[in-house]
This record gives structure tokens, sequence and C-alpha cells, in this order.
């Protein structure tokens, strides 16, 4: 036996032989059996961005989520991180039932709970940094002079500052198993959680066969609202993770803050950089491999003292592509897009000097490479800005609707702030020892849940008798589908962007707390629609 549930779903996880299993499922009393499955994981500047203002609206003093607990399933969190201090929090809710396996001044009124599922006998310490950036995101405290390698400097706080955190480990850096997610998921509804988010990718299934989907049916039963990400596998159609309709499925925007430089991004940003260097492409022996500056691939190529010119892709990792360059001796990348990703740029702390540039500049440098027989270059780097009125802006990762499971409901729901979000780490990023106060940037659909994680917790402060369908509805109905420049929202193509890429549009966080008409749904309504997707009476009560 690994893990019994009671709460998420009726069924227990166990270790047991295939023709185990085929016996079991020959009994009247087993309804469903699926062998074990490994999913995958999907700030300074977002709250204002979203229009949250300290002492205005769902940021003054009495509200900012206060009361509310946020259960987050993750990689684990870094406790002693001073976005998890509890100055100015109050004491947990009395209906709180969980408990913190971190040692007695690890946990505070701030971070409330603290279980690992993944090995029971351990704490949750994360050791990988995605569920310290999550828990941050969504419920983080005020840390003043935060900034990432000098970048995006200023106070760091998460949506909903004076929300109570549980951390729930299920993942580790090889992969997320389903049925630790399920125990997970048991015991926050039995802790008393208010709002679960999930930042994993899970592929379409029906929903009888996804343990997160089921399990947050029970989690709506008991007034749980369950936020969770759309997934990273875009541009493509079809391409959602977590599509049930009690779920909010969370896709991915850009947030008004960029580089000053006008054609790229980056993270790193050196002050002694400034020269011009030769320019070289590392594919200019049509060998695609080097193209992609996959690892080993530069060594015999003549590459040293040169700016290269990289393509992106190839499933290698960016920074990793940057890591090639350096050891082959180049002195900086710059990192070409892809058609795919077209203007949908990241800012990434790159080991040398790089800048990534949109696809149509990429070709300009091409064909000035091909123009001349000594091409050179230089990077320029000139800090952050915000005020970015083309912002928000799909980035090319968010995954896009429609639903495969259901198509006939509108997925993702929502799209939020996804793109180079500030929030806490735990190590440092320069190699210094300090790690007391650590930060990265990193994107992806598993930094916008948290934020509507966030969002969610504020509403329901405001509103404590708010049902998670009453919650949905506010977010859904104020949602706005124009940029900060009042033209329509675009793609990573510069294109209108589509219901598939943005569902309903962008969270407005002022509007929601006042949205006037509520669009409301029991639990029980779900099961003729159900019935309509042609689901059998037991894999309906799978589900209920």
């Amino acid at each position: 036996m690994v893990h019994y549930y009671k709460n998420a779903i009726t069924g227990f996880a166990a270790k047991m032989t295939s023709a185990k299993a085929e016996e079991l499922l020959k009994l009247d009393a087993i309804a469903y059996a699926k062998q074990e499955e490994i999913f995958s994981l999907h700030t300074t500047h977002s709250p204002s961005f979203l229009g949250l203002n300290l002492g205005v609206g769902l940021w003054n003093d009495s509200t900012l989520g206060k009361g509310v607990i946020i259960g987050v399933l993750d990689t684990g969190i870094t406790p002693g991180h001073p976005s998890f201090n509890d100055e100015e929090m109050s004491p947990p809710p009395a209906k709180w039932k969980g408990r913190c396996v971190f040692n007695a001044t690890s946990c505070n009124n701030k971070l409330i709970g603290a279980r690992n599922f993944m090995n029971l006998t351990s704490p949750p310490t994360d050791e990988e940094g995605h569920g310290t950036h999550t828990s941050n995101t969504a419920a983080g405290n005020f840390v003043k002079n935060a900034n990432v390698l000098g970048q995006a400097s200023g106070t760091t706080v998460g949506i909903a500052p004076r929300a109570h955190l549980a951390m729930y480990q299920v993942c580790s850096d090889k992969g997320c198993p389903k049925s630790a997610i399920l125990a997970a998921m048991d015991a926050a509804i039995e802790d008393g959680v208010d709002v679960l988010s999930l930042s994993l990718d899970v592929r379409s299934a029906p929903f009888y066969a996804d343990s997160i989907v089921v399990g947050a049916f029970s989690a709506i039963q008991k007034g749980i609202f369950m936020s969770c990400s759309a997934g990273n596998s875009g541009p493509a159609y079809t391409s959602l993770s977590n599509e049930a309709p009690w779920i909010l499925t969370v896709g991915a925007s850009t947030i008004d803050r960029t580089e000053k430089a006008t054609n790229g991004e980056s993270l790193f940003q050196p002050k002694d950089f400034g020269s011009a260097y030769p320019l070289v492409y590392a594919g200019t022996n049509r060998n695609q491999t080097s193209a992609l500056c996959a690892e080993g691939s530069l060594w015999n190529s003549d590459v040293k003292g040169n700016v290269v010119l990289c393509e992106r892709g190839g499933q290698i990792a960016r920074i990793a592509k940057g890591q090639e360059v350096k050891d082959a001796g180049g002195a900086a990348m710059i990192m070409m897009n892809d058609q795919l990703n077209g203007y949908s740029t990241l800012a990434d702390a790159h080991v040398l000097p790089t800048t990534h540039i949109p696809y149509v500049d990429s070709l300009k440098i091409k064909t000035y490479i091909n123009s001349t027989s000594n091409p050179t270059a230089t990077i320029l780097f000139k800090g952050t800005i915000v005020g970015n009125s083309d912002a928000p802006v799909v980035t090319s990762f968010s995954s896009r609707g429609p639903s495969v499971e259901s198509p006939g409901i509108l997925k993702p729901d929502i799209i939020g702030p996804g793109v180079g979000i500030l929030a806490a780490w735990p190590f440092s990023l320069d190699n210094s020892t300090s790690t007391d106060a650590t930060f990265n940037i990193i994107s992806g659909t598993s930094m916008s849940c948290p934020h509507l994680s966030g969002i969610v917790a504020l509403l329901k402060s405001a509103n404590p008798d708010w049902l998670p369908a009453t919650i949905k509805s506010a977010i859904m109905t104020t949602a706005y589908q124009m940029n900060f420049g009042s033209k329509p929202i675009v793609d990573e193509t510069l294109l209108l962007a589509d219901i598939f890429d943005v569902g309903v549009g962008h969270v407005n966080m002022p509007k929601a707390v006042n949205p006037g008409l509520i669009y409301d749904i029991k639990p029980d309504d779900y099961i003729p629609y159900l019935c309509g997707l042609g689901y059998s009476n037991c894999e309906i009560e799978t589900i209920t």
C-alpha cells in the first residue's frame, strides 16, 4: 500500500503486478483502475500590472487575502526565505487541521503547513525552485530590494500577501507521480484549504481517468477553489491540460516590463560589455545540431571570441545553449526565435552576454551575415523598463484550446501574467553564498496559475460566502480583451488573439471584486453535463 484516499476519491494506490491488478478489476467493488503516471511541471511588478495598489480595493488593510488558506502542490518550499516571513500575519483560522513537518521554527503564521508526499518521512524542502517560486507568486509577503542579477529591482510581493500557505510536495526532478498528487489533494481537502493551486502538466484524458479532474470535483463539492495551469505546449491548438469546467484553466500572457533594447531580452546584463565582436552563425556548416548550439556541437567550430547566433528549440534549454557557446570560447550569444515562437522572447539568467530576439529580426541578422565578409555585432544592455503599451500579449508557449475532451466548453478560461515573473528562489544564481533573499525570474503557465490563485484568495477574503462557481464567474465576466494601448490583445505573431488563446480575456482584478451579475452553478449540475459527454454511470460515479 502506498496511499489510501478518502476525500479526493474513494480508493487507494498500491504497488502490485499487472496480473494482480487484472484480478482486482474483476471485483464489483472496483470501479476503475489505472497504472501510475508521471506528470511534469508546467514579483516585483505583476501586482501593480494587475491593478493592485496598497491601501486601495482588495489591497486595503482589512483584506490582502487575510484568513484564506492557499494549498500549493509543487516541488516543495524554502521555509526560511523572507518571502515567507509572518510579519503582520494573523494566526491560521480555527478550521485548519494540517501540520508542518519542518522543524518548529520553520513554519509560522504565513507557512502554516508543509508535507512531503514523495517521501512521507522527509520535510518538503525545495531542491528545484519551482515550488518556492509559485508559492511566493500566490501569497508571498513583502520583501524590499528584491532583484535578479541587478535587474527588475523593487519590492517583491505575492498577489495575496496576508493569505496563509500550505505546501504539499508532489514533485521531484524526476516528475510528479499521479498517486502523490491525489494523496496531496486528499490531505488538502481534509486540512481545510480554501484554494488549491496546481502548476502541473497533465495530458488530456477522459475526465474519469484524470486524477486532478476527479480530485478537483471532490474539492469544489467542499467549497475549495481549483486553479490550474493550462500547460506550456502552445501555440498548437488542442494542447491544453486541466480542462474540466469546474477548474479555472489559466493561460499565460506578458506583462508590461521589458528590456530597453528594442530587439531582444536577457536577464544577465553585464555593465562592461559594449565592444564590437566578429559575428558568426553557428549553423554555417549546415549542421542542424550546431545551429541549435547543442552540447558538444561547437567544439570544432571557429567561435572563439565571437558573438554566436544560435537557433532556439531542439528540446535544448535556452541557458544550455549559452553554456555551449561559453565553453567553446564565444564572447556572447544571440538566440534567434524560430517561426513558431514569433515575437515571444524571454529574459533568462544566461551564463554569458546574450540577447533573445524575435524571429523576424533573426532573419535580418542572417541576411546581414551573408551580405558581408566581416560581420560584427555588439549587445547594448540598457536595463529594465515598464509601461509597454502592447501588453498583455499571449506568449507562444501558452497552451491553446479547444478542449479535446469537451470541445463545447471554452478553454482556457482566462490568461494572466506568466512571462518574466520575479519571485523567491531557494539558491543564488550568481554563485554567491547568500541564500537568505534570493530570487529568480522565470516564465510559464506555472507562473500565471498562482497569480490567479492569489486573486481567488483576495476575492474569498473580501467575500467569505462566495463559492467556487461564484468566484470563477466574477473573474471571467469582468475580463478584458484590449491591451494597454487600447487595441485588441495579440498573440506571438502580433496577430489578433482568438478565444482559444485567451479564453474570455485577461484577468481584470479591480472589476472582479464587484462583477454585478453572477452565474452560479452547483456541483450536482455537472452530472447531466457528464451524461452528455457519453460517460457511463460507472465512469460518472468515479468522478462524483
